[in-house]
């Protein structure tokens, strides 16, 4: 089983990155808050790996912190949760954040992510409020991963910012200070605002 995986960033998008390492490419799904913490492309990357093995699958996860693979864990352990739906809940939600929700029960927290219904929401609580508990005390003092969006919008106008072939990092930079002088308006006109900011 893979655990981790060090090698040059060949590839990446908000749902995949290939990893070369050894000449050989592996690709991993990652959630968008590993995303964001990405070197850019060719550089090395360093992520705490899951190996999910089915009769006819073999599919890499990839973490850039030990928290989010010990969530993605945890939420795999619930029934009717796979790891797809494990990514998007991290995707959807930061780490800390999620731990927070999760251990102090707030399951219209974690309804309010795509693709969570509410008997998902409650069984998450259910089955992991005491293990998330015990986690988040054990992270208190971790170093903190960079936070992701906050909002769809952000969320989105990040996306096709990426898409247009800017860094993560100077992205977010644009799209968190066109945020205070556009507040929630259109995606375009927040787009728009990044993309003056970045020229």
């Amino acid at each position: 089983m893979i655990a981790h995986l060090t090698g040059q960033l060949f590839r990446k998008s908000p749902q995949s990155i290939i990893i070369e390492a050894g000449g050989i490419g592996y690709e991993v799904f990652v959630p968008l808050s590993t995303f964001y913490a990405l070197p850019e492309q060719n550089e090395e990357v360093s992520l705490h790996i899951y190996t999910h093995v089915r009769e006819d699958t073999l599919s890499l996860f990839g973490f850039s912190s030990h928290l989010e693979r010990d969530l993605f864990m945890l939420l795999i352990s619930v029934s009717g949760i796979g790891p797809k739906l494990a990514v998007n809940i991290l995707s959807g939600i930061g780490p800390q954040e999620l731990v927070q929700a999760i251990a102090l029960g707030d399951s219209n927290r974690l309804k309010a992510i795509p693709g969570v219904g509410k008997k998902t929401a409650e069984r998450i609580v259910l089955e992991l409020r005491d293990k998330a508990a015990r986690l988040g005390s054990e992270e208190l003092h971790a170093p903190q991963i960079p936070s992701m969006p906050d909002d769809s919008l952000s969320a989105d106008a990040l996306s096709a910012l990426i898409n247009l072939g800017y860094s993560a990092n100077a992205a977010k930079k644009a799209v968190d200070k066109a945020r205070q002088t556009v507040n929630n308006e259109s995606l375009e006109s927040l787009i728009k605002e990044a993309l003056r900011l970045l020229s």
